[in-house]
């Protein structure tokens, strides 16, 4: 059955006091600010009223401990292992270590320092926040930090260096150490080039060390009958 005109006008008057109903009761709700819960909390979904929208970078969210988000690595208690680079499965670390003859110095655990970091870059850009290389990291130097917004409109600017030495510098060390194994390798030709060292004629002969005696050959005998 069709509705009349009036009853047309009916029911659009009431489906807009309806709505707009809906939307005061919503203003008037807003009035104050829904409590900051985290998904874990019980009462997370219980709460269907209130302001929900941040003024951001002015407000923020609260971050957990366990957050993950953009890397940092501490360089002064970096011993450069590599096995953050090892474990990233999606090889965004780039490490070049740089050997040392003598120990360089401790990392706060006390580990020893014996590798310089020519390059230590990590790429934001491809990284998984998986969180391994904090993981495998020793001296733990290597954390993910609650900066989360570090966007960018040129994708080079996510990629991080932390190397705590310059290009000259990572060359003088170079040639530190290729100097070093020259050394190394010429102190080992001498060694070997030298004759062996002849007694004096008149030495006494070393003594003769007795012949150990020879043990009995064991003949088993016939097993007495019992």
């Amino acid at each position: 059955m069709k509705r009349t005109y009036f009853e047309n006008i009916r029911a659009g008057i009431v489906s807009t006091v309806v709505g707009l109903s809906l939307t005061v009761r919503h203003l008037w709700a807003a009035r104050r600010r829904r409590s900051e819960l985290y998904v874990t909390d019980p009462n997370y979904f219980a709460q269907d009223t209130g302001m929900v929208t941040l003024t951001y970078p002015h407000e923020q969210l609260p971050l957990p401990d366990n957050a993950r988000y953009q890397l940092h690595n501490e360089m002064d208690d970096c011993i450069v292992c590599d096995k953050c680079a090892k474990i990233c499965p999606v090889d965004c670390i780039d490490i070049e270590p740089i050997r040392s003859s003598e120990e360089i110095g401790k990392a706060s655990d006390g580990s020893s320092i014996r590798l310089y970091a020519a390059k230590f870059d990590i790429d934001m850009a491809k990284c998984c926040f998986c969180g391994l290389c904090t993981t495998v990291c020793p001296t733990e130097c290597l954390t993910m930090t609650h900066e989360y917004d570090f966007s960018s409109f040129d994708v080079g600017e996510m990629l991080f260096p932390f190397a705590n030495l310059t290009a000259a510098q990572a060359t003088e060390k170079r040639a530190l150490w290729d100097q070093y194994q020259l050394e190394k390798e010429a102190f080992k030709r001498n060694e070997l080039a030298k004759p062996a060292a002849s007694p004096p004629a008149d030495a006494p002969a070393p003594p003769v060390a007795d012949a150990p005696a020879k043990r009995p050959v064991f003949r088993p005998g016939i097993k007495p009958k019992t």
